[in-house]
């Protein structure tokens, strides 16, 4: 079986006809400006070392260049086999806060890092532990949205975070119940897979009732671990780029606080443990009670390494070029003895 990694740069395949046409437009203008002078019959006696076919031979290796290159970039694989490993993990959900109080100061400097770039740090590094687990993602404000399905795609786990934004979620709010009741119908139904919600918030105000949701999880048998970010002595939610903060109605700055008490029953309800985001044993924290879960078999596809072809395209594309550089437009000396269009006459 023959694919390409990026069969889109293959489009590029199309400046080779490009090229040609530039080229004969070239020669044509070439002869033209010629024929200014007198016949072209004529006018090549006077170009003797002059060569008639070795512009269209170069042509040929710098098209044939510039498709082995093409190729080259688009990765071909032949013989691509798939294998299917056996790994020990878990199911891990991220319910991430992405209220507007997540853009204030993670800890007790008003001009600190925001809550929701800690989260994003934080959660890079974690992910990089869960070697063999499967993750999935779930923002939340006054609604909860699904943003990645259970996967093990860390790779597109790490892009989607890096896109959210306190954007995402149009109405404002609290909502971790619903939150931990759309990453329970978000998990796999394998009962013997071990499960597990990380839920990253500030927790300042609530909408539903958490306690609640967490005390379903763990009668399910899924843990439910908290991070909690932010200064219990509160900060301001700035706004915008011109230093403005957020305010209330009767116009003065809303201060958020980390509601940590709030977030510690929680985890204590969810069979779980509570982490202060701003600690610096935050990740290996979670990663060790993670790690408590018993782990279940997860069938993982990797491909083999020996598939791709792109070196014998490239080393196509580098005796093409230099064919071509040491190719010169004069006439090859031997051969101008050899007249192949001619007959002679021979006598009987």
């Amino acid at each position: 079986m023959f694919s390409f990694a990026n069969p889109h740069l293959l489009y590029l395949l199309f400046l080779l006809p490009v090229v040609a046409g530039l080229f004969f437009l070239a020669r044509l203008a070439r002869r033209k400006k010629l024929a200014r002078y007198g016949k072209i019959a004529n006018l090549e006696s006077l170009m003797p070392e002059a060569s008639r076919y070795k512009p269209g031979i170069k042509l040929i290796l710098q098209l044939l260049a510039i498709a082995a290159l093409v190729i080259v970039l688009a990765r071909p694989r032949a013989g691509a086999k798939e294998e299917s490993a056996e790994v020990q993990g878990i199911e891990v959900m991220i319910c991430l806060d992405v209220s507007n109080s997540m853009l204030a100061s993670s800890n007790d400097d008003p001009k600190g890092v925001s809550r929701l770039q800690r989260a994003k740090l934080v959660l890079e590094k974690l992910i990089d532990k869960l070697d063999n687990d499967k993750i999935g993602l779930i923002v939340f404000a006054g609604d909860a949205y699904t943003q990645l399905p259970i996967t093990t795609d860390f790779v597109s786990a790490k892009m989607f975070l890096n896109s959210i934004s306190t954007e995402m979620v149009p109405s404002q709010g609290t909502t971790i119940g619903a939150a931990i009741e759309m990453a329970m119908n978000s998990f796999t139904p394998s009962e013997d897979m071990q499960k597990a919600i990380i839920i990253i918030t500030d927790g300042e105000s609530f909408d539903d009732d958490p306690i609640a949701a967490a005390k379903s999880a763990a009668e399910q048998g899924v843990q439910v671990d908290v991070i909690g970010l932010g200064s219990t002595k509160g900060a301001l939610i700035p706004i915008g780029r011109n230093g403005q903060f957020l305010k209330d109605d009767q116009g003065n700055p809303v201060t958020t606080r980390l509601n940590e008490e709030m977030a510690k029953q929680i985890a204590q309800t969810g069979n779980g443990i509570y982490v202060q985001g701003a600690s610096s044993t935050v990740v290996n924290d979670i990663a060790e009670q993670l790690d408590t879960l018993a782990k279940s078999n997860i069938e993982r596809v990797v491909y083999a390494a020996s598939a791709e072809q792109f070196p014998v395209f490239a080393w196509l594309a580098l005796i093409f070029i230099v064919l071509d550089i040491f190719m010169l437009d004069r006439k090859i000396g031997w051969l101008k003895k050899i007249n192949f269009f001619s007959k002679q006459n021979k006598k009987l």
